[in-house]
C-alpha cells in the first residue's frame, strides 16, 4: 500500500470519546501515520549526513590512495542514498499533506454546525471557526510542520560534530543556543502583537460582511465615506500590531542568519586552524561545517515561519476552545409524525442580565388544523414568539410542544420533516428555484409543483427564464421582493408539513398574491396543518380561525377571530381628566 495514499477509517465509536473536542479525536485517530512520519523523518535526518560522509572519505581516503574504484563505489552509494532521502522527503509532505486534509475534512461538517449554532445563540466567533480550520490544516501540511520533526535531531548532529572535534562541538553547542535563545526571543516580541492582529483582523472582517450586506442603504443615503472610515479604523487596528511583529520578525530572521553563517565560518576557520595543526582531516573540516549548517537549518526554518506557527497555535486554541462548548440541543431521536397539536405553555423569554423580558407568560394551545393570527404593535414581542414557536430560541421560562415533544429538543433533521417557516426577511440560497423549493435536498418534481402550485407562485415560476431550473443567485437576487416572498412560502409548504409558522408573510405581495395566500391558508386548513402567522393585513386575519394580540411582551387578548375582532373594533371610552380646582378669590370665605 502507497504511505501516499492513506485511508483512516475506524470504528465508528473511535470518534465517540469523551471529553475530547472532534479536532482532538481526529487528530488521534492520525497517530499511526504521524509516527510514521517521525520515523520517515528519522532515516530523512540520518541520510541528511551522506553529504558530510562522502566528502571524508573522497578528500581523506580518495585523494589520498587514488584509487578511482573506491571514488566509483562511494559515488555509487552516495547518489543511491540521496535518492532514497529525496524520495522520503516526497512521501512525508505527501502524507502530512494527506493528513491535513483528512483532518479538516473529518472537523469542517461539525465546525459548520457549530458555527449555526452559535449564529442562533447570537456569538460573534462563528464561521471564523473554518477559517482557523483552514490555518491549522495549512500549517500541517507545510514545511514548517517538518521542521518540528527535525528538530530533535539537532543534538544527533552535534554529537556527530563533537565526534569529529571537541572544539568544533563546543563551536556549533554555541551556535545552536543563540539560534534557540533567537527562537524564544521570537515568541516573546510577536506572539501577543500577532494574537492582537488576529482578533481584530476577525472583528474587520465580521465589519466589511456586515458593510456589503447593508450595500443599498449605503449606497442610498451617501454613507460611504463614513462607512470606510469605520472600517479603515478596523484594518488599522489590525495592520498595526501585524506590522511591528512582522518588524520584529525580519530583525531576528537576519540575526539568525548572520549567526548560522557566522558559526558555520568560525567551524571552518577552528577547522582549518585543527588540520594545520594536524589534529584534525581536511574532509572531517569541512564536514564538519556542513553538519553544522544542516544541524541548524530546522531551527532556521522554525524561525522564519514562526509567524505561521503562532497563527496555527492560535487558531488551535480557539478551535478547540469553540468545538469543547456544548451543543446547543441533545441529539435527541426521531419522533413519530406529529399530527400538528401546538401547546404554549407559560413561555417566557428575556436576554440575560435584562430585567424586562421580552415575553411574559405567553399560554396558549392549538388544535391539529387551526390557524392563528398574532397581532400587535412593533417591538410587542412577535417575532420572538415565532422563533420560540420554531425551536430555534429556546424559552427562558415555559416549553413549547407540538404533539407533547419539546420542540427545542427535538431533533432538527427529523423537525424540519414536519415544520415550515417563513421568516419576516426572506432568504434563498444560492441554486435553482427548484432546489430553493425543495430545501436543497432531493426531491420528487411532483411534490415541488404542489408546494408552489399551494403558494401560488408555480405560474408565475414558468415565467421566468429557464422555470423551475432558474439560477436565483446569492440570496434570490435575480428575483424581485414579491417573487422571493412566493418561493419562500412555497419552501415552506414543501412536504405537507404539520406546522406552518409565518412572519409577514404578505408583506411583499400584491393583492392577487395576497387572494391566492389566503386560498392557500384554506387548504392547509383542510389538510389538518396548524397554522401560526404574523400579519396586520384584514384579508389574511379574516381567514384564521383564532386571534391573539399581543402587547409589551404579554397577551392582551386570544380567542376566536371574531370575538377578538369585536372587542378591537369596540370604541374604549376615552378618560375624562379630572376638572382642575377652582382658583381660590381673595377675600371669600374660608
Amino acid at each position: 500500500m502507497s504511505f501516499t495514499n492513506i485511508r483512516l477509517a475506524g470504528p465508528a465509536g473511535a470518534f465517540e470519546e469523551t471529553g475530547k473536542t472532534p479536532l482532538s479525536r481526529a487528530l488521534g485517530a492520525c497517530r499511526k501515520q504521524l509516527i510514521v512520519v517521525g520515523l520517515f523523518s528519522g532515516v530523512v535526518n540520518l541520510l541528511q549526513l551522506t553529504t558530510s560522509i562522502y566528502m571524508m572519505q573522497v578528500f581523506d581516503r580518495v585523494l589520498a590512495s587514488r584509487v578511482l574504484d573506491t571514488l566509483y563505489f562511494l559515488s555509487l552509494i552516495a547518489i543511491a542514498a540521496t535518492l532514497v532521502l529525496a524520495l522520503l522527503e516526497a512521501v512525508r509532505g505527501q502524507v502530512m499533506q494527506r493528513l491535513a486534509s483528512w483532518v479538516e475534512q473529518r472537523v469542517a461538517p461539525e465546525g459548520f454546525v457549530r458555527a449555526i449554532e452559535s449564529t442562533l445563540r447570537g456569538r460573534p466567533y462563528r464561521m471564523e471557526a473554518l477559517r482557523d480550520l483552514a490555518i491549522c490544516r495549512g500549517f500541517l501540511g507545510s514545511p514548517s510542520a517538518l521542521a518540528l520533526y527535525d528538530v530533535p535531531w539537532v543534538p544527533i548532529y552535534l554529537a556527530f560534530i563533537f565526534l569529529l572535534h571537541p572544539t568544533m562541538g563546543f563551536i556549533a553547542l554555541g551556535g545552536a543556543v543563540m539560534l534557540f535563545v533567537l527562537t524564544l526571543a521570537s515568541e516573546l516580541s510577536t506572539s501577543k502583537l500577532l494574537k492582537e492582529a488576529n482578533v481584530a483582523g476577525m472583528t474587520s472582517q465580521r465589519r466589511a460582511e456586515s458593510i456589503t450586506r447593508n450595500a443599498e442603504v449605503i449606497d442610498s443615503m451617501g454613507m460611504l465615506p463614513a462607512v470606510i472610515g469605520r472600517w479603515r479604523e478596523s484594518v488599522a487596528a489590525m495592520t498595526e500590531p501585524q506590522q511591528r511583529a512582522a518588524d520584529r520578525a525580519a530583525v531576528l530572521v537576519a540575526a539568525t542568519k548572520f549567526f548560522r553563517i557566522a558559526v558555520q565560518i568560525g567551524i571552518l576557520g577552528v577547522g582549518a586552524y585543527l588540520v594545520l595543526q594536524q589534529e584534525l582531516t581536511a574532509g572531517a573540516s569541512i564536514a564538519g561545517s556542513i553538519i553544522m549548517g544542516r544541524a541548524l537549518a530546522p531551527v532556521e526554518q522554525m524561525i522564519g515561519g514562526w509567524k505561521q506557527l503562532v497563527q496555527a497555535r492560535q487558531s488551535f486554541r480557539r478551535l478547540q476552545a469553540f468545538l469543547s462548548q456544548p451543543r446547543l440541543r441533545p441529539a435527541g431521536m426521531p419522533l413519530p409524525e406529529p399530527k400538528g397539536q401546538l401547546s404554549v405553555e407559560r413561555v417566557s423569554y428575556g436576554f440575560p442580565g435584562q430585567g424586562v423580558p421580552l415575553v411574559k407568560g405567553v399560554n396558549f394551545s392549538l388544535a391539529p388544523g387551526d390557524s392563528l393570527a398574532v397581532i400587535g404593535p412593533s417591538a410587542a414581542g412577535k417575532t420572538t414568539l415565532i422563533r420560540m414557536l420554531i425551536g430555534t430560541l429556546q424559552p427562558s421560562a415555559g416549553t413549547v410542544r407540538l404533539d407533547g415533544a419539546d420542540v427545542y429538543q427535538w431533533m432538527r433533521e427529523d423537525f424540519g420533516r414536519h415544520v415550515g417557516y417563513l421568516p419576516q426577511d426572506v432568504e434563498l440560497f444560492d441554486g435553482t428555484v427548484f432546489q430553493n423549493i425543495a430545501r436543497l435536498a432531493e426531491a420528487e418534481p411532483s411534490a415541488v409543483y404542489e408546494a408552489a402550485q399551494l403558494a401560488g407562485c408555480h405560474e408565475m415560476i414558468l415565467r421566468l427564464p429557464n422555470g423551475y431550473d432558474t439560477q436565483i443567485g446569492d440570496g434570490g437576487q435575480y428575483l424581485s421582493g414579491g417573487q422571493r416572498q412566493l418561493v419562500g412560502l412555497a419552501r415552506a409548504m414543501f412536504g405537507r408539513p404539520k406546522l406552518i409558522v409565518l412572519d409577514e408573510p404578505n408583506s411583499n405581495l400584491d393583492g392577487d398574491s395576497e387572494v391566492a395566500l389566503t386560498r392557500a391558508l384554506a387548504r392547509l386548513k383542510e389538510q389538518g396543518t396548524t397554522v401560526v402567522l404574523v400579519s396586520h393585513r384584514p384579508t389574511l386575519v379574516q381567514g384564521v380561525d383564532k386571534v391573539m394580540l399581543l402587547k409589551d411582551g404579554a397577551v392582551e387578548m386570544f380567542g376566536p377571530r371574531a370575538e377578538v375582532l369585536k372587542r378591537l373594533m369596540t370604541p374604549r371610552p376615552a378618560e375624562v381628566p379630572a376638572a382642575p380646582a377652582a382658583p381660590r378669590l381673595e377675600g371669600s370665605a374660608a
